[in-house]
């Protein structure tokens, strides 16, 4: 005899509900906004130093030339007044943690995929790391609204010559964050924000919270300002969307000092608070133990991912108005502008991106 047993429709439903609740990825913190104001700065504890030791713990064989690029967009970032520190997370995802294994290279300063279109070709080249820097903030500060009266970048000339941004920037009520940023940047890409923001509470969550490794990397970035220990320093505990509590501009300044001073006055202010550290491990291994570290941290280390491709069709493009129907031709394709880049460093995800947008 078969026995037939009828599980109650409600209780079936329930735990279909509950698998695909378990199944859905976690999703990340929002991003902040990308301008600067007085309750949106960047976090104190995000030092050019700790900030390398972060990416160099990605990958181990990051060229030479690239040594101060974390200084760089401090420095860049803080003259421009924005929120560099987002920027320069950005970087680490589109170059690969600097791998630079896609169709751009190593050679370009090309940080943020200008001009790459993908099928070889290699976007725009800049002459040193600080102009590339540059050239990837100004691009940044142009997606949020802000009128640049001679961009180092041709895309970012030509992207706000032909307004192609305008349209989508009127869409918008209040200052565009880095999540509407990245949404624009990488249309049809529900990852691409996601993954920009894993990088930031990865980094907030515990390497934010070590002994800066090389806090002379500082001068480099703040000339005429010395290091001094901050209540962020000590405890960051800052939401990324709202650090109303980390305020960078909490440097004592002193009188100009040459280079060499300011370095040595650095790593002797550094030793006296006894966070100066050196090692080649990266950021993740200098967290100083702790029994209540666990309590501390914001947020945790994400599980290592594997390779997985995607693939981001390009969005439609708003209508050009223009009298010269090969300029706005030519403005349609520029807006099409997709890219493409391999992430290849250990503790970092392979993932492929082919992103279209105003780049």
């Amino acid at each position: 005899m078969i026995c037939r047993v009828r599980t109650p429709f409600a209780f079936v439903i329930a735990v279909a509900t509950s698998l695909a609740a378990v199944s859905l990825p976690v999703t990340a913190a929002e991003l902040p906004q990308v301008l600067i104001t007085k309750t949106n700065r960047v976090p104190a504890c995000a030092t050019p130093g700790r900030l390398m030791a972060f990416l160099t713990n990605r990958n181990h064989n990051v060229d030479e030339r690239f040594s101060t690029i974390a200084a760089d967009y401090m420095r860049i970032g803080d003259d421009l007044k924005m929120r560099w520190d987002i920027a320069f997370f950005q970087m680490m995802l589109e170059t690969g943690n600097l791998s630079f294994k896609g169709d751009v290279s190593a050679s370009q300063n090309n940080f943020a995929g200008l001009g790459a279109t993908g099928n070889h070709v290699h976007g725009e080249s800049f002459p040193d790391v600080a102009t590339g820097v540059k050239a990837h903030l100004q691009h940044l500060l142009l997606y949020a609204g802000v009128h640049l009266d001679n961009p180092v970048a041709e895309r970012t000339r030509k992207v706000q010559e032909w307004g192609i941004l305008t349209s989508w920037q009127k869409s918008i009520s209040g200052p565009i964050t880095y999540d509407q940023l990245a949404r624009q940047w990488a249309p049809g890409s529900r990852r691409y924000g996601r993954e920009i923001a894993s990088l930031a509470e990865t980094f907030y969550g515990s390497p934010c919270r070590s002994p800066d490794p090389n806090p002379e990397l500082l001068a480099l970035a703040k000339p005429g300002h010395v290091p001094g220990k901050t209540k962020t320093d000590a405890d960051p505990k800052i939401a990324m969307a709202d650090p109303a509590t980390a305020d960078s501009s909490s440097d004592v300044p002193t009188t100009k000092l040459s280079g060499a001073d300011l370095a040595r006055r650095a790593v002797e202010e550094a030793r006296k608070s006894g966070s100066f550290v050196r090692s080649s491990l990266g950021a993740e291994s200098l967290i100083p133990p702790s029994a209540d570290s666990a309590q501390d941290v914001a947020v945790g280390e994400p599980a290592p991912k594997k390779d997985q491709a995607v693939k981001i069709i390009n969005a439609a493009v708003e209508p050009i108005e223009s009298s010269d129907p090969a300029a706005a031709g030519s403005a349609r394709r520029w807006a099409r502008g997709a890219w493409s880049s391999k992430d290849g460093a250990t503790a970092c995800p392979g993932t492929r991106h082919v992103h279209a947008g105003a780049r």
